[in-house]
């Protein structure tokens, strides 16, 4: 690849500061940034990166005021959207799709529509529907019943499993198990498990993203439901009759106990495990590694196992830190304690 700093400026609307002829062959990450590569500036944090010697260009806030001489600034509303822009226009990897699906539809138990493109070994069962433009890649096992809405993408090795609902422009990436049954079992009076039938299904609705080896589980009774612009990390559980509302982001690792209800706007970091019966209300913010055990309250931040609000979590963390130190303070005032008492008596 090879583009002008002038073209990339034009195409995301950004003021050059520097040589605007400078040739750019490659996006880099701002401490690995070379001489032919464009990087961006979002936080602070990264301005170490930047020196007299760099000769780079990057992307940065419009309010950026600092000056390098032998680098080549784009400025920019926005540079971490910028730089997502021009990844998207010049720079991605060309992936080769699986081939045009050429059989007619006398030939299969399912209905598909125009431009479905599927590679080698898929398995699609009875009476599935398949929309307009979409491409399922190799080992892709679709059991009977599923529907799959316009313009979405199934990776290698993924399981849909009966009667479940993907809705339009999903990416569904490897290894992901939609539709799989739910954790349910009753103990007897004899300590032995009966399994509980999972009879629901899962639906995804538009413009979700699943990532490598989710875990997604059918409802026992019902549905299952991640709404629409949701995007899930890879390695997330999340069990039956759970709710996960609209434009959520869900980290790696997190796990969700049965019918945990969560609302939109939600965002979860990585390694956060839910228990079962928890609603999350609008806009919050739970941090990684927390233990979410009771319902959470709309646009709060939590933190912590339980989780809590994020300034008494860090108070919390800051006595626990200090209790040591405390110990021994505790420990000489009650040997002082001792003394005067035994000097109280003594004096009597």
């Amino acid at each position: 690849m090879e583009i002008t700093v002038e073209e990339i400026a034009h195409f995301v609307g950004g003021q050059i500061i520097g040589d605007g002829k400078k040739i750019i062959h490659n996006v880099a990450k701002i401490e690995e940034a070379g001489e032919n590569d464009l990087t961006f500036l979002y936080q602070d944090k990264y301005e170490k990166f930047l020196s007299p010697a760099s000769s780079f260009a990057v992307l940065v806030k419009k309010s950026f005021s600092k000056n390098f001489p032998s680098l080549t600034l784009i400025k920019v509303a926005d540079p971490y959207f910028a730089f997502i822009q021009v990844i998207e226009k010049y720079f991605l990897p060309e992936i080769e799709l699986p081939p045009p699906f050429l059989k007619s539809k006398e030939e299969v138990k399912f209905s598909f529509g125009k431009n479905f493109r599927c590679g080698e070994n898929v398995s699609i069962g009875k009476n599935c529907k398949i929309g307009d433009d979409v491409t399922i890649y190799s080992n892709v096992s679709i059991l009977n019943d599923v529907e799959i809405g316009d313009g979405t993408i199934i990776y290698p090795n993924v399981t849909i499993r009966e009667r479940c609902k993907i809705g339009k422009r999903n990416i569904i990436h490897a290894g992901v198990v939609i539709g799989s049954d739910g954790f349910g079992y009753y103990k007897k009076e004899d300590k032995t498990y009966k399994k509980i039938p999972q009879i629901g299904i899962v639906v995804l609705e538009d413009d979700v993203e699943i990532g490598a080896n989710a875990c997604i589980d059918r409802a026992s009774i019902g549905e299952t439901r991640i709404k629409k612009g949701t995007k899930i990390d890879n390695l997330v559980q999340i069990a039956h009759n759970v709710v996960i509302g609209e434009n959520c982001a869900i980290s790696g690792q997190t796990g969700f106990a049965g019918s945990t209800k969560v609302g939109n706007n939600v965002i979860i970091a990585g390694q956060v495990g839910f228990a079962d019966h928890i609603e999350v209300e609008d806009d919050v913010v739970v941090m990684a590694q927390s233990g979410v055990s009771h319902n959470l309250k709309k646009g709060k931040v939590y933190f912590g196992y339980p989780a809590m609000e994020v300034r008494e979590a860090f108070k919390l963390n800051a006595l626990i830190r200090n209790l040591p130190e405390m110990r021994e303070k505790i420990f000489e005032l009650n040997k002082k304690i001792d003394e005067l008492e035994k000097k109280l008596k003594e004096s009597k």
